[in-house]
């Protein structure tokens, strides 16, 4: 009886063989096709990269990439963030969020920028393992209702922020939004810079606008988000 059980067996695989191929190979190739666990894991970053926002998604603007990696160390603020510390930790939070640096601890972060003129939009998105994107936001706007009187981050040289203000998101999306403005005093010279952050899921995306030159030619800045730019990306995160 073995025997012939063992035959109607073989009978079966062979005559699914014939017919349709192997079910783990290329009926072309004839190469294994690839297992889930064979298949190629997914980063992080990888993942990030195909939801930000491409120059064809916001007409007649360019979408750079930066690093905190590259380029002239006197320039970035901070490579990370253990290299921040600030004098209100309650704000750390808020500390990051204004440096393109990632909230909590994330499994890969990349950050782009939108320039316009003299004004830069930075775009920094976020990914975490599943529920401590949750944890990250809250932290973020537990920030902006405790450090209303301002807070000072030191880096590669040191910040004040004389305060930060809620106020009403360029576009609301995602499962959460908040924005908040703050005010920065350089040479007597208050400059003004909003910021909007997101989360869609286990994703945050944090923007942040910048008047470059305002410094420059001692002048106030007040750069507000551009709405073109705010709701194509909170578009491509879904």
């Amino acid at each position: 009886m073995k025997r012939a059980v063992l035959a109607v067996s073989t009978l079966s695989l062979l005559s699914l063989t014939a017919c349709g191929g192997s079910a783990d190979s290329d009926a072309a190739t004839g190469k294994p096709r690839p297992t889930p666990a064979r298949a190629k894991q997914v980063t992080a970053n990888e993942r990030l990269a195909k939801l930000v926002i491409t120059k064809a998604e916001v007409p007649g603007l360019d979408v750079k990439a930066t690093s905190r990696d590259k380029g002239d160390d006197k320039y970035v603020f901070a490579k990370s963030p253990d290299d921040v510390t600030v004098d209100k930790p309650a704000c750390t939070p808020l500390a990051y969020a204004m440096n393109q640096l990632p909230l909590g601890g994330p499994q890969g972060d990349l950050t782009h920028y939108v320039p316009q003129g003299n004004k830069f939009t930075y775009i920094t998105l976020t990914a975490y393992a599943p529920g401590k994107a949750e944890s990250a936001f809250a932290g973020l706007a537990k920030s902006v209702d405790s450090c209303g009187s301002g807070f000072t981050a030191k880096a590669n040289g040191t910040t004040t922020y004389d305060s930060v203000t809620a106020e009403e998101p360029v576009a609301k999306a995602g499962d959460e939004s908040l924005a908040f403005r703050s005010t920065m005093p350089f040479q007597g010279i208050t400059h003004t810079m909003h910021a909007q952050a997101v989360r869609k899921d286990d994703v945050i995306a944090v923007y942040v606008s910048v008047d470059g030159m305002a410094m420059v030619q001692d002048r106030p800045g007040d750069a507000k988000l551009p709405a073109t730019v705010v709701k194509a990306q909170n578009a491509k995160l879904g």
